[in-house]
């Protein structure tokens, strides 16, 4: 049989890509490439049958692993596979300038809600970032490899330092620039564009927003499986298990989670960064499986990343996954807290000091992860002064977190003489915007 590469810019191409017709752009390949049905039944692992299921459903298919398997045997590139399944966002036509461009395009019954009640960050710092997921705007500035990666690590730097409304400010044109670097569909353009979604899943989380950070989190998983790199999947598996544990699916995220795991561990785990990941993974489901309730696998992999981290040096790896023995504790102290042993994630944490963490993000976590454990275990005092701790060394953990806001309320409340509790309170509310 006979094999060539399809003319992806041929007219019969681009009227099948842009229509959408995902199971006539396979038939046509195959036929390109002079293959039967069950020539790419075999290339696949599929039987023929399968294949002609594919090629005639009604329906489009959903399935990405089967998709991508199919596309690499076609030699189908992964911006052509993004284009056909539609997970690239329409873009306005226009360069962005200061002020918001409107175009014809643009349908107002597309743009999502982000609701500001109780919300620490403004509404109008959200407003164009809800407009953006809904219709992608043009970069503010020629894309490029190099100014993404410099825009990127700028927001890094604002998420760890907890500058959450100016970090939202800035994501569109993030989100926008790495879009336009990953039109070519390189799998490295495509990991970097689920990076900078997982930033913002984090980050929309973080502060509430967790319809918007719903939309965020699948995007980046469908960029993260067309790269086919098995870290950026762990990331995206990281960021959106955060979504589903918000929306009450922690059994999901535990599924999910364990299996980007399994992925990382199949790389043999001989690169620093393919180490750190792995361990990162593992507390990730140690926690997921906490919230589960499922409390044998919790102890187990948190147990399983002590074991990994003592391998890592001590100085933190990636922005991304920055694991030392010091961050697998502080993970010990909230699958604990999630597992109802508020004493004994007390106990794992005691130890711990604000100096083992590099960021302020980081400190703070430390402090609110410890309030809670103490408030938990009853005991206000305590509580009131490590969320003190937490809003001086990073202001942003207490004020934007909605759980920890609410444990600010219940404190001023139920406990407005102990020790700590109005000056917190009066902290938190002259922190307000």
């Amino acid at each position: 049989m006979r094999s060539q590469v399809p003319d992806w810019n041929s007219p019969r191409a681009q009227k099948l890509i842009a229509s959408g017709d995902v199971g006539g752009l396979i038939r046509w390949a195959r036929m390109q490439h002079g293959w039967r049905q069950i020539d790419l039944g075999k290339a696949t692992g599929y039987s023929a049958s399968a294949v002609s299921r594919l090629e005639t459903a009604d329906r489009p298919a959903t399935d990405l692993d089967m998709l991508k398997r199919f596309a690499d045997a076609l030699v189908i590139p992964p911006g052509v596979l993004a284009a056909l399944i539609g997970v690239t966002p329409p873009r306005a036509t226009t360069v962005a300038s200061a002020q918001r461009t409107v175009t014809s395009e643009e349908d107002p019954m597309k743009r999502r809600s982000l609701l500001a009640v109780g919300l620490a960050v403004p509404a109008l710092a959200l407003d164009p970032l809800d407009e953006a997921l809904a219709l992608l705007p043009a970069p503010a500035s020629a894309p490029t490899p190099n100014r993404l990666m410099a825009q990127y690590r700028q927001a890094r730097a604002q998420f760890n330092r907890g500058t959450h409304a100016e970090l939202i400010e800035a994501l569109p044109d993030l989100l926008a620039t790495a879009e336009a670097c990953a039109d070519h569909g390189e799998a490295a353009d495509y990991a970097r564009l689920a990076a900078c979604y997982d930033l913002a899943t984090e980050t929309l989380s973080k502060v509430g927003r967790y319809d918007a950070s719903r939309i965020t989190a699948d995007r980046s998983n469908t960029y993260a499986r067309l790269s086919g790199d098995p870290l950026a999947g762990a990331a995206s598996a990281r960021a959106f298990s955060i979504v589903l544990r918000h929306a009450g699916r922690a059994a999901t995220a535990q599924r999910i989670t364990l299996h980007a795991a399994a992925q990382v561990e199949t790389t043999g785990l001989t690169t620093a960064a393919q180490a750190r990941t792995f361990a990162q993974m593992l507390c990730t489901v140690a926690y997921a499986a906490a919230e589960a309730g499922d409390r044998d696998r919790a102890l187990e992999m948190i147990r399983d990343a002590e074991r990994a981290a003592a391998l890592l040096p001590e100085q933190p790896g990636t922005p991304t996954f920055s694991v030392t023995p010091a961050s697998v504790t502080l993970y010990k102290v909230g699958v604990l807290w999630s597992l109802g042993d508020a004493g004994a994630a007390v106990h794992a944490g005691q130890n711990l000091r604000p100096e083992q963490f590099a960021t302020a993000e980081r400190r703070g976590r430390l402090h609110t992860d410890m309030a809670r454990a103490w408030w938990r275990w009853g005991k206000a005092e305590q509580t009131a002064q490590a969320l003190l701790a937490a809003h001086r060394t990073a202001p942003a953990e207490v004020r934007d977190r909605p759980s920890i806001r609410a444990i600010v309320t219940d404190l001023a409340l139920h406990h407005p003489h102990t020790s700590g509790v109005r000056e917190l309170a009066a902290a938190v509310r002259s922190a307000q915007p």
